[in-house]
Parts: structure tokens; sequence; C-alpha cells
């Protein structure tokens, strides 16, 4: 006789208590998709977990040293412009003109 739907679930969840299987959930934006899906169409893997299981164990292999620039995030540049500096500075002053009783203070 067949296992009915409940008993291969039971037993399914039984096994993934005995490995200390858990589920991890990853939520991403379009752009992070692509670049898991274009991964995937390069390798030939069809599953998303499989390829992300994958990645995880090659970092991993790498070593602390070599995985580092793999997984640090990209940082922006930011670089304020004399012109926008000076910008800021005249209407700070004009918005303290409008309200007195701040007081400027030069760094």
């Amino acid at each position: 006789m067949a296992k009915t739907v409940q008993e291969r679930s039971a037993k399914a969840a039984q096994k993934r208590i005995v490995v200390q299987e858990e589920e991890l959930r990853l939520r991403v934006r379009p752009g992070t998709r692509q670049a898991l899906t274009d991964l995937m169409e390069w390798s030939g893997i069809n599953e998303q977990g499989e390829a992300m299981t994958l990645m995880i164990h090659h970092l991993h292999a790498l070593g602390a040293a070599h995985c580092q620039p793999l997984l640090e995030p990209p940082r922006h540049n930011v670089q304020i412009s004399e012109n926008v500096a000076r910008e800021f500075r005249n209407k700070s002053l004009l918005a303290i003109q409008k309200d007195p009783g701040d007081e400027i203070v030069e760094p």
C-alpha cells in the first residue's frame, strides 16, 4: 500500500531533524536574482538551493584570507566638491539668519 502525503511529510520532517537540516531564507532584489540566475545558467545548475550551497562550500574552502575580498561589500566613495560645500554653507547661513538664536560654529 502506498504511503499517504502525511506519512511522507512526517518521514521527511523526521529526516530533517536527524540530519540537523535548517531552512535559510533570503530576500533579494532583481539584480541579485539575475546574478544568481546567470551563475546557475553558466554552471548548468537547476536548483537555487544547490547553487547557493555550492557557493558557500567553495568560498569556505578558500579559507579566511582568500575569501575576504569576495565577501567585502562594495563601498561608495563620496567626495563633496567645493561648489556643493559652498552652496550648503550659504544656504545654512540663510536658514540661520531667518531663525535667529542659532549660533554659527566654524570648523
